[in-house]
């Protein structure tokens, strides 16, 4: 890592004073950057630092370590524990692969094409045949070298005419296209080792970070470049299995983009500005209805050769299983089917029997809070078409009370949506053959460009901050800040059970973007400043600010059936219940 003086207590007026959350002070010389009082607050209290830090949080903003201070400041270390080190540190290690791929195989261009499950990145080479093992091998050496020599990564403010000359000397037509929706006159741009190119947002002060990481090689004709995982920021975990179910749809994804020349963001705006948006919407509405009928199809015919009866529905938070579960009703009832959805929240146990988390309060995430014993039964008995009085829920009581009897013949399908309807712990005591799972996701996004990543949990929380708002009355600060623990319930309930699923249903659109920023954008500047979820706004805008929003009258065009409508508003689905039309008798 760069090399840093000490930090001495200077008399001098040319001094200024950085303060840390445990009260601590250090007085540096004026213009000294973040990371020179960073390493003397670590050596003075290294317990308060579990990880290695990647950047500051400066009188409640976010700063790279090279930041400059130029005045009395509050500090906070930002580490590769905390999500937004571990973003630093993942486009830092970006722009390490670019330049040593462009001084190994300068013919060539890679792309990020989207994040693996296991914690990497699948990437592409444009312009050549896939590496071999041994190239792998030399370029990861290669990465190595720059790392060990600990190389500078210099930020610079260029006008965007200049940004404009050097993507023109590169041939990138992806950073022109994306320039294209500039509105402001300047760019930052990075520079490793004579290369410059732009990030949305904030790097490394050198390679000497850049220490964890790992290269190898698919049977896709891609490679992928591990980093460590959240759980993990200090070490990397297994060489990543790219061939599960869900990276298959992360191909399928890349195959459809590629059919439709939409790429990257440019390619979208230049749709968006042009006269193809109806098009795009339409073939990417399609896409998920022949997706659904396909699910569809696969449940019918797995009722009739195997007696299936139990639907389960999970997913992270705003994936859309909730329109989903009710597109996949209607496909259902053209099948001849009767489907019948049993609500999970129902099963509460009573509120004095709900588990605990870590700081004491009610777990309702928890699979301990559902009544796993009386579901179980209720389902057999069910399925064995017994008449059963289901519970209901009293949630302003807390707790379990009668709900309504009923009795279903033959040809009902019962679906459950719930976030443990993956886990196999939820329903034991059911035959895996009566038993069909999918797993709802918003798996994929356009990217901004090859080496921008839009991360899908961004585009769902995006979703969320617009349903919250339309929905619920909420302001996006209120959904940035409950994320985080919404988040960790994912992780803890959801994603580790992702592979067990019959099917994945992918709930992207390659459009949404466009869609959410009208609605978003305005919500996001409503964050106040100086607070955490102004520093979240603040880095969504930085790339939402990228995409050419629709029109009033391009959103017209969205379906008022489409998954989308669910958190911008005016679905045609809010009010339906799934199996209404032959249900009414249960």
């Amino acid at each position: 890592m760069s090399s840093v003086s000490p930090i001495t207590i200077s008399r001098a007026r040319e001094s200024v004073r950085a303060t840390f959350p445990d009260g601590s002070v250090f007085e540096g010389p004026l213009d000294a950057p973040v990371e020179h009082y960073l390493r003397a607050h670590r050596s003075a209290f290294p317990a308060a630092y579990d990880s290695e830090m990647m950047g500051a949080i400066v009188d409640g903003r976010l700063r790279e370590l090279a930041y400059a201070l130029r005045q009395d400041a509050a500090i906070s270390p930002v580490l590769a524990s905390d999500s937004d080190g571990r973003r630093i540190y993942r486009r830092s290690l970006v722009l390490l692969l670019t330049v040593a791929v462009t001084e190994l195989f300068p013919e060539a261009r890679v792309s990020v094409s989207y994040a693996v499950p296991d914690g990497g990145y699948y990437c592409l080479l444009h312009g050549r045949e896939p590496l071999s093992d041994a190239e792998l091998q030399q370029l990861e050496a290669r990465m190595r070298e720059i790392a060990s020599a600990d190389e500078p990564i210099t930020r610079r403010i260029v006008p965007i005419s200049e940004a404009v000359a050097l993507y023109q000397a590169r041939g990138d037509e992806n950073k022109l296209r994306l320039l294209e929706s500039r509105s402001r006159t300047d760019l930052v741009l990075y520079t490793l080792r004579g290369y410059s190119d732009y990030y949305y947002g904030y790097m490394l002060p050198s390679t000497g970070y850049l220490q964890l990481f790992r290269l190898f090689n698919t049977d896709s004709g891609g490679f992928i470049v591990q980093y460590p995982r959240s759980a993990h920021p200090g070490q990397l975990g297994e060489p990543i299995d790219n061939q599960g179910k869900i990276c298959q749809i992360f191909d399928r994804a890349e195959q459809l983009l590629t059919r439709l020349n939409v790429e990257d963001v440019g390619r979208l705006n230049q749709i968006v500005r042009g006269d193809r948006v109806q098009e795009l919407i339409l073939v990417a509405e399609t896409e998920h209805e022949q997706q659904i009928a396909r699910i569809a199809s696969q449940v019918y015919e797995a009722h009739h050769e195997r007696s299936l009866r139990l639907v389960l529905i999970a997913g992270p938070s705003s994936s859309g299983k909730t329109t989903f579960a009710k597109r996949l009703a209607i496909h259902l009832l053209a099948h001849g089917l009767r489907p019948f959805t049993l609500e999970l929240d129902n099963y509460f146990v009573d509120r004095e029997h709900t588990p605990r988390d870590a700081q004491g309060k009610y777990d309702f995430e928890s699979l301990e809070a559902i009544n796993l014993p009386l579901f179980n039964q209720q389902l057999k008995q069910l399925i064995s078409g017994e008449e059963v009085r289901l519970p209901r829920f009293d949630f302003k009581r807390g707790k379990s009370m009668t709900g309504q009897s009923i009795r279903l013949d033959s040809n009902h399908i019962l679906i459950v949506e719930g976030i443990h309807g993956i886990n196999p712990q939820l329903v034991s005591e059911i035959p895996a053959q009566a038993i069909y799972r999918i797993y709802v996701s918003a798996l994929t996004a356009v990217n901004l460009d090859p080496q921008n990543r839009i991360p899908t949990t961004d585009v769902r929380l995006l979703r969320r901050i617009c349903r919250d708002a339309v929905q619920r009355g909420h302001n996006a600060t209120a959904t940035i800040t409950m994320w985080p623990s919404v988040r960790r319930g994912e992780k803890r309930n959801i994603f580790p059970y992702q592979e067990n699923a019959s099917v994945i249903f992918n709930s992207a659109l390659i459009y949404e973007v466009a869609s959410l920023r009208p609605i978003a954008e305005p919500l996001l500047l409503q964050v106040a400043p100086g607070t955490p979820a102004h520093i979240e706004s603040n880095r969504l805008l930085s790339f939402l600010r990228w995409v050419e929003p629709l029109t009033p009258a391009q959103q017209a065009l969205i379906p008022d059936t489409s998954l989308l409508r669910e958190f911008t508003g005016g679905s045609i689905l809010e009010s339906y219940l799934p199996g209404d039309l032959t249900t009414r008798d249960v």
